[in-house]
C-alpha cells in the first residue's frame, strides 16, 4: 500500500474518553513504563560525568583526556540527534509502542557494549550508538505520553517525567561513589560497571513497557479505529472497576480521514509552511537548554576536579546535589505550567535560569566561590532551568499536529541540541582546558544570553495550551482533509478554508433537518381534524408526528450550534493574538456543549421509560451548563486580553470583569457535575456541588461589587476631567454613590426576596414540587430563562413595580385596590405583574391591607378610601 492511501473517514471521540478519565493507576503504569526513560538518560550522562575524571588516570583500562571527555560527550549528543530524526519519523509511520520497544533494545545493547571499551575509537562508537537509541527514546516516548495522559494533566506529568532524568543522575552519582571506589573495585574494573547498571535497569524497564498499549490516537487516524476503541474500552474499564464511579461523558469528536501512512514530506511541511512561529520557538527553546544542560553536565566533574581541586572519588557526591536540584524543579513547580499558564511558566523559568546563570559566571571569574557554594549556586539555577528545559519537549510535543508529533519532537531535540547541545560541551571542555576560571565564566556567560533568547521567544511565539485537548491546540492533518472531504462542492463557495467549510456543510444539514419538521407539523394539522373528532389512531398518530417535529428542530439546533463551533475554531486559526485565540476556543467548547445539550433532549423525548427520560434531562441539563461556563470563560479571555492593552483604572475594571466571569464559570462548572451527579443518582455528591457553586455564586457577586465599583471610580475621574472643576466632580461623586447605594439597597431587597422564596419552596406542599430543580445563570443578560439568580431582569423589574406601589400609596394616603392599580399604570405591566407586586409590598411591610380591599402605607389604619372596593383580597 502506498504512502497516500486513504482507508476512510472516521468519526470518534477517542480523544475525548481519553481526556476526560480520573487519574488512576493504569496512568501510574504510564509513567513507569514509558518516563523511566528519562532516569536511563541521566544515568547515562551523569555516569560519563562522574567517572570523566577516572577515565583520564593512569590504570583505567582506557586512557583519554579532558579534551576526549569533550569529544565523547559532543559524540553522544551527535548520536541522540540523529536517532532522534531517525526514529522519530519510524515512531509517526509504524506507531510509538513498536518504537519505544526497539530504541529500548538499541540502548540496552550499546551500554552494555560500553563497559567493554578497551581504546577511545570504540568508546566513542559505542557512545554514539547509545546516544541514537536514547534520542529515539525521546522521539516516541513522548509523543506517547501526551496522548495517553489526560489534557488537565499533561503539563505536570510531563514536567515531572522529565524532571526524573535527575533521578537516574542521582543514582548514576550515588552508583559512581561506591564504584569508583578502588579499595573495592579496581582502577579500571568500577567505570565499566557503572556502564553495565544502564543495561540492567533497561532490562526492568522492559518488563514493564510490554503492557503499554499503542497509542489509540495513533491508531484511529492509520486506520485501525476498531483496536483503538478496544483499548479504550479496556482502559475505561479498568479504571471504572478502580474508582467505582460513572465515567464523565466525553466532549466533542472529531472526523478523520484515515491514512496508512503520510509522506515525510507532508509532515516537514507543517513546520515551515503552516506554523512557522510555532517552528520558531520549539528551536529557541531547545537551543537554549541544550547549550546550558550538555555543556555544564558533561563538565561539572571536570570544572569540580580542575577548579575546585576535588578528587574523582569525590565528585558524585556533588553531582547528587545538582541532581536533587533539577529534579525538585519540575516536580514542585509543574502544577503552574496546568494553573498558571504555559507562557508565563516557560518564559519565566528561562529568564530566572538566565540571570542566575550570569550571577554563577560572575562569583566563577571573581573567584569567590569553594566547590560546595558553587554547587549549591549551581543547583539553585538549575531548579529553574530544569522546568524551562523539560517544558521544550512539553512545548514541541503540543503545538504541532497528531501525525507530526514525534517527528516534531525529533526535529527540534536534533537541530536545537546540534546547536546548542554540541558546541556546548566543545566550548566549556577548551575553556576548561584552558585553566583560567574567568574564560569559563565566559561560558557561563554565553548560556545565559542563550536562555533568554528562549525566553523573549516564549513571550512573542508561545502558545496557550494548558488544559486544553491535543487536537484543539494542533488540528490533525487527517481532520483538515476530512473537513474539505465532507465540504465537497460547497468549499469552494466558503472560500477554501477547512472550518467554514465544516460549518457551511452543517448548517446545510440543519436546513434539511427544519425542513423534516415542518413536513411533520403538516402531517399533524392533517390529521388534527379526525383525532379531534375521536379517532384514536389519529390522535396517537398526531402525537407520534409531533415528538418527531420537535427531535427535528432539535436536530436543526444542534446542527447550528456545530456550525458555530466549526466558526470558531477557524477564527482561532487566525487570531491575531492568544486573548482572541482563547476567547474564541471557549466559544466554540460552549457551542459543542449546547449541541450535546439538544442532543440529550431529543434522546429523553424519545426514550423508551421514564427514568431514561429523567436521566437525558440531566444530562441535557449538565450540558447547558458547561456551555454557560464555556460562554464565561470566552468573556474572561476577552476581558484579560483588553487588561493586556489598558493602564490604571480601566485595566483595573478589565481585570474585575475577567473575576466576575470566572467565578461565573466556576459556578456553571459545578452546576454542571451536580447536574451530571443526578442523572448517575448520586444525590450526595450532586448536593454538595450544589452547595460549592452556591459558594462561587457570592464570589462572583462579590467580585461584580468591585467591578461596579471601579467603574464608577472611572466615571468619576473622566466626568472630574471633562468639567475642570473640583465641585463638579464632588457633584458628580455625590451622585454616584448614591447610585451605588440605591442599587446596593435594591440588591439586598432583591436578595432577601428570593431567599424569603426559596424558604418558602423548602416548606410545606411546595417542597413536593415535581421538575428538574433551579439552576443559577449569570446575570450578564446573554442566557435566556428565568432562574434563582440574584438580579435578574425579572427581579428588577418586580422591585420597581413595588417601589412604585410603596410611593403611591404614601402619596395617596389609603387607597382602593382599584384606584391603586390606575395610580401606578398598572395595565402596562402584564398580566398578572400588579397583582405579583402588590402581594411582595404587603410581605416587606411597604404596603398594609385595611378593610373593604383597601392599601394604606405601612402604619395607617384608617379604612376610608376614595374608590369602591372590589377585586382579590392580597394579604
Amino acid at each position: 500500500m502506498t504512502a497516500d492511501t486513504r482507508v476512510g473517514t472516521i468519526t470518534t471521540r477517542i480523544p475525548a474518553r481519553l481526556d476526560r478519565l480520573p487519574w488512576a493507576r493504569w496512568h501510574w503504569m504510564i509513567v513507569v513504563g514509558l518516563g523511566t526513560v528519562w532516569i536511563l538518560d541521566g544515568l547515562e550522562v551523569t555516569i560519563v560525568g562522574s567517572v570523566a575524571a577516572r577515565l583520564t588516570e593512569p590504570g583505567s583500562g582506557i586512557h583519554l583526556s579532558a579534551g576526549d571527555i569533550g569529544l565523547a560527550a559532543a559524540i553522544y549528543v551527535t548520536g541522540a540527534c540523529l536517532g532522534a530524526l531517525f526514529f522519530g519519523q519510524l515512531t509517526d509511520r509504524f506507531g510509538r509502542k513498536k518504537l519505544f520497544i526497539l530504541t529500548l533494545v538499541v540502548y540496552i545493547v550499546a551500554t552494555v557494549a560500553t563497559a567493554f571499551a578497551f581504546a577511545p575509537w570504540y568508546f566513542f562508537a559505542c557512545r554514539f550508538v547509545t546516544g541514537m537509541g536514547i534520542g529515539g527514546e525521546y522521539a516516541a516516548i513522548n509523543s506517547a505520553i501526551d496522548e495517553l495522559i489526560p489534557a488537565r494533566n499533561r503539563g505536570r506529568v510531563d514536567l515531572a517525567i522529565n524532571g526524573s532524568y535527575w533521578v537516574g543522575s542521582a543514582v548514576g552519582g550515588l552508583a559512581a561513589v561506591l564504584l569508583l571506589n578502588t579499595s573495592i573495585f579496581a582502577q579500571d574494573l568500577g567505570w565499566r560497571l557503572a556502564f553495565g547498571i544502564g543495561g540492567v535497569l533497561g532490562l526492568a524497564i522492559m518488563l514493564v513497557r510490554r503492557h503499554v498499549p499503542e497509542s489509540p490516537r495513533w491508531l484511529f487516524i492509520h486506520g485501525r479505529e476498531g483496536e483503538a476503541e478496544r483499548i479504550v474500552d479496556g482502559i475505561e474499564a479498568e479504571i471504572h472497576r478502580e474508582t467505582g464511579r460513572p465515567l464523565d461523558e466525553p466532549g466533542e469528536s472529531i472526523t478523520v480521514r484515515q491514512r496508512k501512512a503520510i509522506p515525510f514530506r507532508e509532515i516537514a511541511q507543517v513546520a515551515v509552511r503552516v506554523y512557522p512561529k510555532r517552528a520558531t520557538l520549539g528551536f529557541a527553546l531547545f537551543v537554549g537548554q541544550a547549550f546550558l544542560y550538555n555543556a555544564v553536565t558533561f563538565d561539572l566533574g571536570t570544572i569540580l576536579s580542575k577548579y575546585f581541586a576535588v578528587a574523582s572519588g569525590a565528585v558524585p557526591y556533588y553531582v547528587v546535589l545538582f541532581a536533587i536540584g533539577n529534579f525538585l524543579g519540575p516536580l514542585l513547580l509543574g502544577r503552574l505550567f496546568d494553573t498558571v499558564g504555559r507562557k508565563p511558566m516557560i518564559s519565566g523559568t528561562y529568564f530566572v535560569s538566565a540571570v542566575l546563570t550570569l550571577v554563577l559566571g560572575a562569583f566563577l571569574s571573581a573567584g569567590g566561590l569553594t566547590s560546595w557554594t558553587f554547587i549549591a549556586l549551581v543547583a539553585v539555577t538549575f531548579f529553574f532551568a530544569s522546568a524551562g528545559a523539560s517544558s521544550a519537549y512539553l512545548t514541541v510535543s503540543e503545538i504541532f499536529p497528531m501525525e507530526t508529533r514525534a517527528l516534531a519532537i525529533a526535529f527540534f531535540y536534533a537541530v536545537g541540541t546540534a546547536v546548542g547541545g554540541i558546541s556546548g560541551p566543545l566550548i566549556f571542555g577548551n575553556l576548561i582546558d584552558s585553566g583560567v576560571a574567568s574564560n569559563v565564566a565566559i561560558g557561563f556567560f554565553i548560556g545565559a544570553v542563550i536562555m533568554a533568547l528562549g525566553g523573549i521567544a516564549e513571550l512573542a511565539f508561545g502558545v496557550r495550551a494548558e488544559q486544553a485537548s491535543l487536537e484543539n491546540i494542533a488540528k490533525p492533518l487527517t481532520a483538515h482533509e476530512a473537513e474539505e472531504e465532507k465540504a465537497g462542492p460547497a468549499a469552494k463557495a466558503a472560500g477554501g478554508r477547512p472550518g467554514r467549510r465544516a460549518a457551511l456543510e452543517a448548517r446545510r444539514h440543519a436546513e434539511e433537518q427544519r425542513a423534516r419538521a415542518a413536513e411533520h407539523r403538516a402531517i399533524v394539522h392533517e390529521v388534527a381534524p379526525r383525532a379531534d373528532a375521536g379517532d384514536a389512531d389519529a390522535a396517537a398518530r398526531m402525537r407520534v408526528e409531533e415528538v418527531l417535529a420537535q427531535i427535528a428542530e432539535w436536530d436543526a439546533e444542534r446542527l447550528a450550534e456545530e456550525a458555530v463551533a466549526h466558526d470558531e475554531r477557524a477564527a482561532a486559526e487566525t487570531a491575531g493574538n492568544d486573548a482572541d485565540r482563547a476567547s474564541a476556543l471557549s466559544r466554540a467548547e460552549a457551542a459543542d456543549e449546547r449541541a450535546r445539550a439538544l442532543r440529550e433532549r431529543a434522546e429523553a423525548l424519545s426514550a423508551e421509560n421514564a427514568a431514561d427520560t429523567e436521566t437525558h434531562a440531566a444530562l441535557a441539563e449538565a450540558a447547558a451548563e458547561r456551555a454557560r461556563a464555556g460562554e464565561q470563560r470566552a468573556m474572561a479571555a476577552q476581558a484579560r486580553g483588553r487588561a493586556e492593552h489598558l493602564d490604571g483604572i480601566e485595566a483595573e475594571i478589565a481585570r474585575e470583569q475577567a473575576e466576575t466571569y470566572d467565578a461565573w464559570e466556576r459556578m456553571h462548572a459545578e452546576l454542571a457535575l451536580a447536574h451530571a451527579a443526578r442523572a448517575g443518582h448520586h444525590d450526595a455528591a450532586a448536593a454538595e456541588h450544589e452547595r460549592q457553586a452556591g459558594v462561587h455564586r457570592m464570589r462572583a457577586e462579590s467580585a461584580a461589587d468591585r467591578m461596579e465599583a471601579a467603574q464608577h471610580r472611572s466615571a468619576a475621574e473622566s466626568l472630574a476631567a471633562e468639567s475642570g472643576t473640583a465641585e463638579q466632580a464632588e457633584r458628580e461623586r455625590a451622585e454616584a454613590a448614591e447610585r451605588e447605594r440605591a442599587a446596593r439597597e435594591r440588591d439586598a431587597r432583591i436578595r432577601e426576596r428570593v431567599l424569603r422564596r426559596e424558604r418558602e419552596q423548602s416548606t410545606g406542599l411546595r417542597r413536593f414540587r415535581p421538575g428538574p430543580g433551579r439552576a443559577f445563570y449569570s446575570p450578564s443578560g446573554m442566557l435566556a430563562g428565568w432562574s434563582s439568580a440574584w438580579a435578574s431582569d425579572a427581579d428588577i423589574a418586580l422591585d420597581r413595580e413595588v417601589n412604585a406601589i410603596a410611593r403611591a400609596l404614601v402619596e395617596h394616603g389609603p387607597t382602593s385596590r382599584n384606584r391603586l392599580a390606575e395610580l401606578v399604570g398598572a395595565r402596562y405591566w402584564g398580566p398578572g405583574r400588579f397583582r405579583a407586586a402588590l402581594r411582595e409590598a404587603v410581605h416587606e411591610g411597604r404596603a398594609r391591607p385595611l378593610a373593604r380591599n383597601q392599601y394604606g402605607p405601612p402604619g395607617s389604619n384608617d379604612g376610608s378610601g376614595d374608590g369602591s372596593g372590589d377585586g382579590d383580597a392580597e394579604s
